[in-house]
């Protein structure tokens, strides 16, 4: 039985997914498994997943769904290792990624779960600055921290008990977007972390990212948060998750607007009404970028067909 099974969801890629599984490779620790759920790839990418499958690499092989959290948590149940790791098929890990990692979890017996720092770089694997250098990465009991966005953790860093991630419930399959936040804040409330503040993971930038979806992105952020609000104890907290749900009414909004589903963007706001109406700032951005859109628009939707039948 492997240390750890390593999780990677594919769905073509395959010029990403190749250096993803040269990063498992070629890591300093040997003790691993490597599972690839393939999400209904192209033969392009079937091919090269027929030709790594090996002893120590797994492929599961599902229909198209589209869901990543679904794919994650069909490649975790085929897992059978203490720990599991993360990687998407897009990033990359430093060779000594989980060697480092797993020492350090093991002189922290009480974090059940572990990240890192990251770097970003672009299609070619060259590094992207930064614009600002990031606060220093935080360990221990972090929700709060998580939960107001002060920190984020990206998904090629984290390592967790895989008794840990199956007590969760596993990726949340209804959560189409911020699932993998979603799953790190559980894993907050649920235990202390240990970081490594060194770089060992590196998260691809580039144009064919699942998140570009902008009316489906906010409609998973939206439900993250009320599904937080819901969850935590801390009246703060839940406070602060309720703005944030006011927020991201708008965004949806927005989103449905500048797509012309004029329709779809009222009947957010209307939604909305029950949890935001106590925000000044919602109502002004409310009718300032969005209801003045929407009335002129929806009316000559409407009378449109009239005009063009004479």
């Amino acid at each position: 039985m492997p240390s750890v099974s390593i999780i990677i969801p594919a769905f073509n890629r395959t010029k990403f997914l190749t250096l993803a599984v040269e990063s498992v490779v070629n890591q300093t620790y040997p003790d691993w498994e490597l599972i690839i759920a393939d999400d209904g790839s192209d033969e392009e990418t079937r091919r090269y997943l027929r030709g790594v499958a090996s002893p120590t690499v797994r492929i599961v092989w599902l229909p198209h769904s589209g869901n990543p959290s679904l794919v994650r948590n069909a490649a975790a149940a085929a897992a059978s290792g203490r720990y599991l790791a993360f990687l998407d098929s897009d990033d990359e890990w430093a060779p000594q990624k989980l060697e480092r990692q797993l020492a350090a979890l093991r002189d922290h017996p009480q974090c059940r779960w572990s990240y890192t720092a990251c770097r970003h770089i672009d299609e070619s694997g060259r590094l992207i600055p930064k614009k600002r250098p990031a606060p220093p990465a935080p360990d221990g009991w972090i929700f709060k921290q998580l939960l107001t966005l002060e920190i984020g953790i990206a998904m090629p860093t984290v390592v967790t008990e895989r008794s840990l991630f199956e007590e969760l419930g596993g990726f949340d399959e209804q959560q189409l977007f911020g699932e993998f936040h979603d799953l790190c804040l559980r894993l907050a409330l649920k235990g202390e972390v240990v970081v490594l503040r060194e770089p060992l993971s590196s998260v691809r930038v580039h144009r064919e990212h699942y998140s570009s979806d902008r009316t489906a992105n906010c409609a998973g952020w939206l439900r993250l948060y009320q599904k937080m609000a819901a969850t935590t104890d801390d009246p703060g907290l839940r406070a602060h998750c309720v703005r944030m749900q006011a927020d991201e009414t708008l965004s949806l909004a927005r989103a449905h607007s500048d797509k012309g589903e004029y329709r779809a963007a009222w009947t957010t706001l209307g939604h909305a009404l029950s949890f935001s109406w106590r925000y000044p700032h919602w109502w002004w951005a409310a009718f300032r970028g969005i209801i003045r859109r929407i009335i002129p628009n929806a009316v000559a939707a409407a009378v449109r067909p009239r005009h063009s039948s004479k």
